[in-house]
């Protein structure tokens, strides 16, 4: 009996023990298994996605005409105490479409006085192609027509009007006035034009309506113009420009 007390005292100590050693022996697994899903937890959270990289900003558009600079040409009328004068101012815009320099060409009557203008509705008379008293001041004008140009085709009509300008001595008020020299400008640019005896205001207003009041020259011109290479004569010096010059400033 007492052989039996100390058998169950001993297998109840094995007992104890066993129990001890596996409670000691499990009880990481759990701890490890939480180790072991903590980083899937997290992986399974949403993340922040990453920031999407700037867009280049598009590069300003220019079209070749702003790109190799701008030009205008406008068929202008003004006012004077006969019934006006009609012609051509043209020169450079700066980034804004404003005029940042002009240069003034028509036909008129040679010298400051009337004489060769009154005797010029008779017979043809010595006759200037630069700026008159009055075509450089805005306030004096009765119509305008601008178009715009290409440096390339600027430099096109600037020949024309240089060829013209050395090659028109004469001025007759209905023969061979200020209207029928700037036409011819205007033909030569493609446009079509009304019929030189009408008042300088109606001629260039004219002009605009039959021209639908193009912005550019026609496209056809431009073309031809383009396939030709230009005009075969070389533009002489400006016979007037307001850059450098007081008395006219630009507007």
């Amino acid at each position: 009996m007492h052989k039996s007390v100390r058998m169950r005292r001993g297998a109840g100590l094995l007992i104890s023990l066993c129990a001890l050693v596996l409670s000691l022996g499990l009880q990481p697994a759990p701890v490890k298994a939480q180790e072991a899903a903590a980083p899937r937890e997290a992986s399974a959270q949403p993340q922040k996605p990453a920031p999407r990289p700037k867009a280049a900003k598009p590069a300003t558009r220019r079209t070749a005409q702003h790109a190799g600079g701008r030009y205008y040409i406008e068929f202008r009328s003004r006012y004077a105490l006969s019934y006006g004068h009609t012609f051509v101012m043209f020169g450079r815009l700066n980034a804004r479409g404003e005029i940042a320099t002009k240069e003034v060409a028509g036909l008129h009557p040679k010298g400051d006085g009337p004489e060769l203008w009154t005797i010029g509705h008779a017979v043809f008379v010595p006759a200037e192609t630069g700026p008159s008293d009055g075509d450089l001041e805005d306030e004096y004008a009765s119509a305008r027509y601008r178009i715009e140009l290409t440096e390339a085709e600027y430099k096109r009509v600037l020949a024309h009007i240089r060829y013209k300008q050395a090659n028109s001595p004469l001025w007759h008020a209905a023969l061979y006035n200020c209207n029928l020299w700037t036409g011819e400008i205007a033909q030569f640019m493609g446009l079509k034009t009304p019929h030189h005896w009408l008042r300088p205001q109606e001629f260039v207003n004219g002009i605009k309506e039959m021209n639908g009041g193009l912005e550019r020259p026609p496209e056809s011109w431009a073309a031809e113009k383009a396939a030709s290479g230009g005009p075969a004569v070389a533009a002489p010096a400006a016979a007037y420009s307001s850059e450098g010059d007081d008395r006219y400033p630009v507007r």
